[in-house]
């Protein structure tokens, strides 16, 4: 797991670490591992140090002494280094450091800043740092939309000018970073948006604070994690012991999310899928999906569940209509006490009446933004400023395990990590891709996964299975480009994802 901490946390375990190390030890550890990524950055898109043009953006801060120390090896080695010193003040070792090595440093013009960040192969983001909040005062607002604007690549310091670290918010300009290079452990606002689309390609520079980090509220599972935690068949398996996924999902309105739902179950490996509908819904699936067993609910039968069959887990909501029929259906298998994922129709059922969730088996919920926003009340706009507060709210209140979906995709459940999804692709925001993550995660849940660890390996692999299927239809494409996806592309593409994993 990539483990994430708040601003505060970061502190702490730095001023912890510095009791025990010379002075001025933890800046120049951070300064030379930025140093090092900004060669690396510059090496691929020059070929060499020398003689780039390479500009700092300095604070007042502790950050803007880490970009003035990285900037003396830059400039040490060839290149042409310039620091605008935005700030009240300025580290003035740092500063000393800089000059020393040839650097050259002046406080801010905007027209001077203007020449230069428009000449820079590189520009160094080192305005604010990981204790701001709030939006950018001035100048620092006038020279993150200079930035936006840069031809070159631009490095963030430890956390792009203009995101919160503990959390993610952006209130007004931020610097769009290249890449962040972040200091000691990673920072919960470079992994959740809306801060993580400014960050780019975050790298993590070792400082030491390992030891002296809290157990983490917010973590981030890597591929080795999910492999691991993924349920395999087998010699001695069978289609039972796989998991049963029981589906209850499409109308005569809505087929698409049945087939949908059923197909990522199915390709994410169920034993066997039990499908219900009406007989509509049920004619598109058994046409595409001839491994699902399938039952018709006659309009407005309830009391269906022993017609269906044994299930390990159901899936309920996905196209199934907000009318009373479809209420009583959710309701029904709410009723029961197996592992129940309630998604889409059935999140509006559960956001009319919330004692729905009065129940003895475990509930995932798996609502976008604005669905969430029903669910609590709340307008959409602050769940999608505040996701990690909101989710874990949603965690608390609901009494569930909750998938939170979107661009960061989150995972809460009360009294456990917050967990952050890092696979996707912007493609994914296509109709009918929350379906087959809704059927990917009854699977695993069949499959004998909990919520919280269902919810979670189901987002790595939709994400997966989202960038696969993007660069598969890519043709006529640049190597490594994407286009775009239906859903059920991403279906068809889990199989090889979870062969790769």
């Amino acid at each position: 797991m990539r483990t994430a901490y708040t601003s505060d946390q970061i502190r702490a375990a730095e001023r912890a670490l510095m009791a025990r190390l010379p002075e001025g030890t933890l800046m120049s550890r951070a300064a030379s591992g930025l140093a090092s990524a900004c060669v690396r950055a510059l090496a691929r898109v020059r070929g060499l140090v020398y003689g780039s043009r390479v500009v700092l953006l300095i604070g007042s801060g502790d950050n803007g002494g880490d970009a003035l120390y990285a900037g003396a090896r830059l400039a040490a080695r060839g290149a042409r280094v310039d620091a605008i010193l935005a700030g009240s003040r300025a580290h003035q070792a740092g500063l000393a450091a800089l000059r020393a090595a040839g650097g050259r440093a002046a406080e801010f013009a905007p027209d001077a800043a203007r020449e230069l960040v428009s000449a820079a192969d590189l520009v160094m983001d080192g305005l604010v740092g990981i204790g701001s909040a709030g939006a950018l005062r001035e100048p620092y607002g006038t020279l993150a939309g200079l930035v936006a604007d840069a031809p070159g690549l631009v490095v963030a310091v430890d956390v792009p000018s203009g995101v919160d670290a503990s959390t993610g918010r952006v209130d007004g300009p931020a610097v769009r970073a290249h890449a962040t290079v972040t200091f000691g452990a990673y920072k919960i606002g470079l992994l959740v948006d809306p801060g993580a689309s400014f960050c780019g390609t975050v790298e993590l520079v070792d400082i030491g604070l390992g030891p002296y980090l809290p157990d983490a509220d917010v973590a981030a599972p890597t591929a080795g994690d999910v492999a691991g935690l993924l349920p395999s068949p087998a010699a001695e398996s069978d289609k039972y012991r796989r998991g049963v996924l029981g589906i209850v999902a499409g109308s005569d309105t809505f087929t698409g999310a049945a087939v949908l739902s059923v197909g990522g179950a199915i390709r994410a490996g169920a034993g066997m899928v039990r499908f219900a509908s009406v007989e509509e819904s049920v004619r598109y699936v058994r046409a595409r999906w001839p491994e699902a067993v399938t039952t018709v609910l006659a309009p407005g039968s309830t009391g269906v569940l022993d017609d269906i069959g044994r299930v390990q887990a159901w899936v309920v909501g996905p196209g199934l209509g907000t009318g009373s029929h479809a209420r009583d259906l959710v309701a029904e298998i709410l009723g029961t006490d197996l592992p129940v994922l309630v998604d889409a129709d059935g999140l509006t059922h559960v956001a009319r009446d919330r004692s729905l969730l009065r129940r003895t088996g475990p509930t995932l919920l798996t609502p976008h933004a604005g669905e969430l926003a029903r669910l609590l009340d709340v307008p959409r706009e602050d769940v999608e400023a505040r996701r990690i507060e909101h989710v874990r709210r949603a965690a608390h209140e609901l009494g569930a395990t909750v998938l939170l979906k979107g661009s960061t995709t989150l995972v809460a459940e009360e009294d456990r990590p917050v967990r952050v999804n890092s696979t996707g692709t912007p493609w994914l925001a296509t109709g009918g891709t929350g379906d087959v993550l809704s059927g990917i995660a009854g699977a695993l849940l069949a499959g004998g996964l909990s919520c919280y660890d269902a919810a979670s390996c189901a987002a790595y692999l939709h994400g997966l299975a989202g960038r696969a299927a993007a660069a598969g239809s890519a043709r006529g494409a640049r190597p490594g480009g994407e286009a775009a996806i239906a859903a059920l592309d991403v279906a068809e593409a889990l199989p090889d994802v979870v062969r790769a994993l």
